[in-house]
């Protein structure tokens, strides 16, 4: 099309092929963009923008957008035609099997949608996760994007969440609570969430820091999470950036057992750098985070067990952006503070001394991690077109306690000194069902009571 511009209004947007889906959904989406366009030129990316937008919604097989003229009257105008067919099969479903190696854990997940059933382009889902050892899950959920008129999604969600933390820190976590999410945008996320939580041992013999948070305890929260993601690939980057920060109040309620806390959960920053050979790029990554208790006499009071930060585990650090939690070549919760669990003579007797009784890893409320990772094709043209590709990688981190007075003997120079460090190489293989990571792992420092170990290491991931 000539580059002149050729002055153009819309008359009239015409809805075709919905039978359930709301002519006030569609018109939400694409009409504030169609009204406003001067000329031809901006009426087509206009149309692209709200094909795009249109997509989005996850309730249409194909959406076509056409342009007529308008009426003979009205000269230098045009009607927008858009004709949409929308899902035949409504019913979704997901299920997978994933690995945690490090954890010597499987769990199985599954999830099932159901479209558009008001014809709000509502979405129902249904979901779990069963994980042999840790953790499993029920939850359900509704998503309405632009419900009477609101500009901003609708979100509300019901979970009943359990984890056994006993191998690692003597306790096992249940949580049942609703979570609204208030505003959702491309960039920004606040969601309330109310909670009940119940902390138990069941083997008596976890640590005493660990024994006083065990009980019940009300989280009525606000988290706000701010994210600019503008890379070209999340999970292999090879050119851009992205930022995420995500705050949390806990403690919005007048119960005593109200938890109440301010957590700086994410402070991520990644950044990509092409090399412009094998497709090589430089990834480059660093996540901070921070808690701390609020209210009458705070400084002498812990922070929440569950909210600290731990570290370890084997996730891809390029991939996540989820605040510092990942330091490759260190088991889950690996590293940081920890206390000796309470000996009871009756099972100590029939075990060895050395391994009796184990340590509770308490977590830190303050962390750091960094990483640097060069990614690259491998030789081979049949690896090449699979997506099977190599890295070299270097993580750092770690974490310390400032609760309970603790912050005044808090040294720069010590925490800059008490670095955890590893490196290493691998092979990353990304499939349709899952993504490995085939790692070597080499320790460059640890302490004492920290879980890394140098050797071979895998990873299974969800691939998208």
């Amino acid at each position: 099309m000539s580059k002149e511009k050729v002055t153009l209004r819309v008359h009239d947007v015409l809805i075709k092929g919905n039978t359930k889906t709301k002519d006030s959904l569609i018109e939400a989406e694409v009409e504030s963009l169609l009204k406003n366009v001067t000329s031809m030129q901006e009426l087509l990316q206009a149309a692209q923008i709200a094909n795009a937008r249109l997509q989005n919604l996850d309730i249409f097989d194909s959406i076509n957008i056409t342009l007529d003229s308008g009426p003979p009257e009205l000269p230098g105008t045009a009607n927008v035609v858009i004709q949409v067919v929308e899902t035949k099969n409504p019913l979704t479903g997901d299920f997978g099997i994933f690995s945690k190696p490090e954890a010597r854990s499987w769990s199985l997940e599954g999830s099932l949608k159901l479209k558009n059933i008001l014809g709000y382009g509502d979405i129902w889902d249904g979901s779990f996760a069963y994980g042999w050892d840790q953790a499993s899950e029920i939850s359900t959920g509704v998503t309405l994007p632009r419900f009477k008129g609101l500009a901003n999604p609708v979100t509300a969600r019901l979970m009943l969440l359990s984890q056994d933390w006993l191998k690692f820190s003597s306790y096992k976590e249940r949580l049942m609570g609703i979570s609204v999410g208030l505003i959702s945008t491309r960039q920004h996320d606040l969601a309330y969430n109310l909670t009940w939580r119940t902390l138990t041992d069941p083997s008596q013999m976890s640590s005493r820091p660990i024994r006083a948070q065990l009980g019940h305890s009300l989280l009525s929260s606000l988290k706000y999470t701010f994210k600019i993601d503008r890379r070209d690939s999340p999970l292999r980057p090879t050119q851009g950036y992205a930022f995420v920060s995500t705050s949390h109040i806990g403690g919005l309620a007048p119960d005593s057992r109200c938890l109440r806390f301010l957590r700086q959960q994410e402070f991520d920053l990644r950044y990509a750098f092409p090399l412009g050979f094998y497709k090589a790029a430089l990834n480059f990554g660093v996540s901070v985070g921070v808690i701390f208790p609020w209210g009458s006499g705070f400084r002498n009071m812990p922070s929440p067990l569950p909210e600290r930060f731990f570290l370890g585990g084997h996730s891809s650090p390029v991939c996540t952006l989820g605040g510092p939690t990942t330091l490759l070549g260190f088991k889950t919760r690996g590293l940081g503070p920890t206390e000796p669990r309470r000996l009871i003579p009756e099972k100590s007797d029939n075990e060895n001394s050395a391994a009796s009784p184990g340590r509770d890893v308490l977590g830190g409320d303050v962390a750091i991690t960094a990483f640097a990772d060069l990614s690259f094709n491998l030789p081979l043209k049949l690896f090449r077109e699979a997506g099977i590709h190599g890295h070299l990688f270097a993580c750092a981190g770690n974490l310390n306690k400032l609760t309970e007075n603790e912050y005044r003997n808090f040294s720069f120079q010590k925490f800059k000194d008490s670095f955890r460090s590893s490196a290493g190489f691998g092979v990353i293989v990304p499939t349709k069902l899952f993504r490995m990571e085939v790692n070597y792992c080499y320790i460059l420092k640890q302490l004492e009571h920290d879980r890394g170990k140098t050797g071979v290491q895998f990873s299974f991931s969800s691939p998208l």
